[in-house]
């Protein structure tokens, strides 16, 4: 820890207004790399243990914090030893995300941890009754496991005490009073200095997009996309910000997971969280007609009716990837920027978006940005936004010094209205802002807004969606025309062709022929090779949610399998029958690609390792692989780190669980046994990329 760190102005002054909430965030930086816990947990902890200026002090508490996670986080490849501790010990607290479940058949609820792999804990009534989130997604907690030494009872281990990782009381009286205390620009630093960025890196168009982005946490029923590059951060606001925000990374969305359980009589996701936010919403699978009329529904009004009638504050937000050229996107008569977004999302669901943020402007992950000086503690700002979202209601006064130009329509209005009360709640908790600041806020939402409409009417063959040019009045009664900067002088977009919509076969034959003289718009050379290349496939990173379903070897290495001719397999953990299971699978998804000829597998085994099964198993995969004309070849490495498969066309596939990702079936009867696809998995993380073939990373 450097002794010689200065506080500058703002650091001395958020000290000395948020004595006992603030925390140094380049502690942590220091203990975010090489763990999977999210950052409001490990704020909790500097919070407990670095509550201090003093270096000495600071570097104690460091240590207190990695001895805590030493001690209390367990690491999934660490299950068995901690069950263990639990049986030799009688009792051991964890730092982990606890699930509960109830299982119908047996009429009772049970409790699992995600890295104690056991789905059979018992748990008290109190603990779910008073924490309703336990049973939908889970949530963050110190948790006491105990052991259970009562041989007639069928479960080894119970649930003695659990405490959410949260802040136990709020006063928002205090924290909106002791805000006044700064300026807006003081304000808006301090709200990025709290989510680890550092301002004085960004432009205040940036510094905008990012207090953006933490709209749908503020603000109940507030309909949010960002579509753009990867690897800029979209879906970390909602991973690991607030504990209050749940991310669906893909997989099906169902009516039943999202909005309610009929069978059960429960409410779904929406009733939980303050956020439902869908990762990588390009890949989302909607199969069930309802459930995309039921999103409708709610998110036009916060209700919908199963059977039942149901209101819910929670915001909906929607990130994902665009593929190709913004440039050539809004030039193109073909495409238009919600290009990603599933075939399901009609126009209908489009017009319920208040704001569509600009992603491709916001710069890449990159230490460069993250910030070194104080901040709030995240959970602190989190419990803020969680209080304004449920009781704190700015649309009367945004309504009252707010005109809008004659082309804002219904939807238009309520859109922007909305991007600005969150604003409001963001930078003016408890103050309203100067006329200049609060025009400032008007004109970003109406070009969001806009971007949204623009893209609407570019879809539209009539003119149903024609009325773009937004506009508001200023304070001296001026008209002010708001327009998007990606485009400004894009006829395309602008003055689309009227025409009717065509298939997708249709389509792909008019972009063929586009370069004929007597085309309306000339689709360019280079897009049409970026639609090609969106087609191949790519580097991803994303995260597998506890829970999710629809992730099965095919869908994850099926395309990146394509011209491979050798696999390698990396993965210590290849030992127990359910384990051989899944590596049996993936290899029948190798033997899909037709083309591999060799697969390695490097592995390692401990002392308790039925060595004699292992061995009959694994020699019956191999002589049935030879059957396929593909060698299994087995080596024993004891020093392994990394888990991830390496093939000789350079791709890499990086999974923090190795194959092990899949929950245990509650029965071999049960659908989802059988099938990966339906199986529900455990939380892990994903990261595919290319590695150059003379690099020494590629399969050998």
């Amino acid at each position: 820890m450097p002794s010689d760190f200065v506080m500058d102005p703002l650091d001395v002054k958020l000290n000395a207004a948020f004595d006992g909430k603030v925390v140094r965030k380049d502690l942590l930086h220091r203990i975010k790399k090489g763990t999977n816990v999210p950052t409001f947990v490990l704020e909790f902890l500097l919070a407990r243990y670095c509550a201090s200026n003093d270096p000495a002090e600071i570097q104690e508490g460091l240590e207190a914090v990695l001895s805590t996670l030493q001690e209390n986080y367990v690491r999934p490849d660490e299950a068995n030893a901690a069950q263990s501790r639990v049986a030799l010990k009688g009792k051991h607290k964890f730092i982990d995300k606890v699930h509960v479940r109830y299982v119908e058949k047996e009429k009772r609820h049970w409790a699992s941890l995600e890295n104690f792999a056991s789905q059979r804990i018992a748990i008290g009534e109190k603990f779910y009754r008073d924490n309703d989130r336990l049973l939908e997604g889970g949530i963050w907690a110190e948790v006491v496991i105990a052991h259970n030494d009562v041989d007639a009872d069928a479960y080894a281990f119970y649930v003695e005490d659990l405490r959410p990782v949260q802040l136990s009381r709020f006063d928002f009286a205090f924290y909106g009073e002791t805000k006044k205390g700064f300026t807006r620009d003081e304000w808006m630093d301090v709200v990025l200095r709290s989510v680890g960025l550092e301002p004085t890196k960004l432009t205040k168009r940036v510094k905008l997009h990012f207090i953006v982005r933490l709209a749908p946490l503020v603000e109940p029923n507030f309909n949010f996309i960002e579509l753009g590059p990867r690897g800029t951060g979209k879906s970390y606001f909602f991973s690991e910000f607030s504990p209050y925000s749940t991310l669906i990374s893909g997989g099906q969305a169902t009516k039943s997971v999202l909005f309610y359980n009929n069978a059960r009589r429960k409410i779904g996701l929406v009733g939980f969280w303050d956020t439902v936010a869908f990762d990588e919403v390009g890949g989302i699978k909607i199969k069930d007609p309802d459930t995309i009329q039921i999103m409708k529904d709610f998110m036009a009004n916060g209700r919908f009716s199963r059977g039942v009638e149901v209101i819910a504050d929670a915001s909906m937000a929607f990130v994902g990837n665009i593929d190709m050229s913004v440039d050539q996107i809004v030039n193109s008569t073909e495409y238009d920027l919600f290009q990603p977004l599933p075939e399901q999302f009609d126009l209908a669901v489009m017009d319920r978006f208040a704001c569509y943020l600009p992603g491709w402007e916001m710069p890449k992950n990159s230490s460069a940005f993250l910030t070194d000086r104080f901040g709030l503690i995240t959970d602190y700002l989190a419990e803020a936004f969680h209080y304004e979202l449920k009781h704190s209601n700015r649309y009367e006064e945004v309504t009252k010094r707010l005109k809008l130009g004659s082309a804002v329509e219904g939807r238009d209005e309520k859109g922007i209205k909305k991007t600005v009360c969150a604003i409001l709640k963001i930078l003016h908790p408890a103050d309203s802002p100067s006329d200049e600041e609060f025009d400032e806020y008007v004109a970003y939402a109406i070009e969001c807004r806009r971007r949204v409409k623009e893209q609407m009417n570019k879809r539209k063959p009539d003119d149903e969606f024609a009325k773009i040019g937004l506009s508001y009045f200023d304070k001296a009664g001026k008209e002010i025309l708001v327009t998007c900067p990606e485009t400004a002088g894009a006829l395309a977009t602008q003055e689309p062709a009227r025409r009717r919509l065509r298939s997708k076969a249709e389509a792909a034959t008019s972009a063929a022929e586009a370069t004929a003289p007597d085309s309306f718009w000339p689709a360019p050379a280079p897009m049409m090779e970026a639609q090609h290349k969106a087609e191949a496939p790519t580097e991803r990173h994303y995260t597998i949610a506890y829970g999710d379903t629809g992730h099965s070897y095919d869908t994850i290495f099926g395309p990146y399998l394509l011209g491979a001719k050798t696999v390698v397999v990396e993965d210590p953990y290849i030992r127990l029958p359910h384990q051989i299971a899944n590596f049996v699978r993936f290899c029948e998804a190798v033997v899909k690609a037709g083309t591999v000829r060799n697969v390695t597998l490097l592995t390692s085994y401990d002392q308790q390792t039925d060595m004699a099964s292992v061995q009959e198993k694994l020699d019956e995969l191999k002589q049935s692989l030879l059957e396929y004309d593909v060698a299994l070849d087995v080596r024993l490495n004891d020093k392994m780190h990394d888990r991830e498969v390496r093939l000789d066309n350079g791709w890499t596939v990086k999974i923090g669980r190795g194959l092990d990702f899949y929950q245990k079936p509650e029965g071999w009867s049960t659908v989802g046994a059988t099938d990966l696809s339906l199986r529900r998995c455990l939380e892990t993380k994903i990261d595919v990329f290319r590695a150059s073939l003379g690099d020494g990373k590629s399969a050998r």
